[in-house]
């Protein structure tokens, strides 16, 4: 626990430098270890993932009965409430990543009946984006495209359906999860990042990708994305096809993840370029990992994926931690937002301090 401990030190640190230096500000990644800057956002995704730390720390602090848990669930909520309008964004495939972090977390906390119906009016905006022809959630870039990242959101749909008993939205949501299954996800469960469709007919084209080395190869924050992702959707569903999936995902990652646990961007990009790890991939890996855990039939495997998920924690918390008070304002160093635009790339970035932050969490709980 030791090392599990020194690390939530570090990231109460920087959280607390974060807010002090720049308050009421949602960073997306560093440039230089620096987070206020100019540099492009591609899309507007990432706020839920500051207060959904200060949720988990939160919770940690309360079973402490720590006297600081006050000041985290005051920031929590003051850096949720604003993304409380989003529920109605139509522009964003990103609402369960919005708001599971936060409102989710903060209605297990509290059971006020406002932040679920925030949640269920979220879930039923991102239904929005469902198209008939083809049976997918269009993605933010246009109507043709499905994105792996979407695996990642559906999840706020199938709450918003079990909570209202609205089959037709748990209808939509799962025919988005087969539909992604059908073609993004490979036979040796790899995933692409993209996958297009023909609008009048509906008919799937082909794989390609915007982060990724190539359309057929093994972007390694997408397959994170799918095998947390449909474990999700398994735990709503029991449906065993996704659990099939998100562990046929899990093994692939691990089979070709290096020894230290520590992804390279891609799986497949030549020699020269694999040697640029995303921290990000992993962490989001190790943390869906651990719910692979405990929703996978067998227990040897079970047992597996928990070692495989401690160990690049570990690893991650070793190699890759920022030190407090070194002029680096993330938590974890090594991540990778978009490579081909050269955004975020050896920088930390948000999602990938959030999932480090939760895996963490996840780690201490489950010793």
């Amino acid at each position: 626990m030791g090392l599990l401990n020194e690390t939530m030190d570090t990231v109460r640190h920087q959280i607390r430098a974060l807010v002090e230096k720049h308050p009421d500000f949602y960073p997306m990644y560093t440039q230089g270890g620096k987070w206020k800057h100019e540099g492009e956002a591609w899309t507007h995704w990432c706020d839920g993932f500051l207060p959904g730390m200060m949720w988990i720390v939160y919770a940690q602090e309360q079973h402490k009965g720590s006297a600081e848990a006050h000041w985290w669930r005051d920031h929590a909520i003051r850096y949720s409430k604003p993304l409380e309008p989003r529920q109605h964004d139509r522009n964003v495939h990103d609402l369960g990543f919005i708001f599971m972090s936060t409102y989710h977390r903060w209605y297990e906390i509290s059971e006020e009946p406002f932040l679920n119906d925030v949640l269920i009016q979220a879930g039923r905006t991102m239904a929005l984006r469902f198209r008939e022809k083809g049976q997918y959630l269009r993605s933010f870039v246009s109507e043709d495209s499905l994105f792996i990242d979407i695996m990642m959101n559906v999840g706020i749909i199938f709450y918003a359906a079990l909570e209202t008993g609205d089959e037709q939205l748990l209808d939509l949501a799962m025919r988005h999860c087969l539909t992604t299954r059908r073609v993004i996800v490979r036979g040796d469960g790899s995933t692409s990042h993209e996958g297009m469709f023909d609008l009048e007919t509906g008919e799937f084209l082909k794989q390609t990708t915007h982060q990724g080395f190539r359309g057929d190869s093994g972007w390694s924050r997408g397959v994170a994305w799918a095998l947390y992702g449909f474990g999700t959707c398994y735990e709503f569903t029991r449906d065993p096809r996704f659990l099939q999936t998100a562990e046929m995902c899990a093994d692939y990652f691990l089979e070709n993840v290096p020894a230290d646990g520590v992804a390279p961007w891609d799986f497949d990009a030549p020699v020269e370029s694999r040697r640029q790890v995303d921290t990000s991939a992993s962490a989001i890996a190790a943390s869906g990992l651990f719910q692979l855990a405990e929703l996978s039939a067998d227990r040897v495997k079970g047992r597996f994926y928990e070692a495989a998920a401690r160990h690049m924690v570990n690893s991650l918390c070793k190699n890759y931690l920022a030190k407090p008070d070194s002029g680096w304002e993330g938590i974890l160093k090594g991540g990778v937002y978009h490579i081909h635009k050269g955004l975020g790339v050896n920088e930390s970035v948000m999602w990938g301090e959030y999932f480090f932050v939760e895996a963490v969490d996840k780690a201490m709980r489950s010793i």
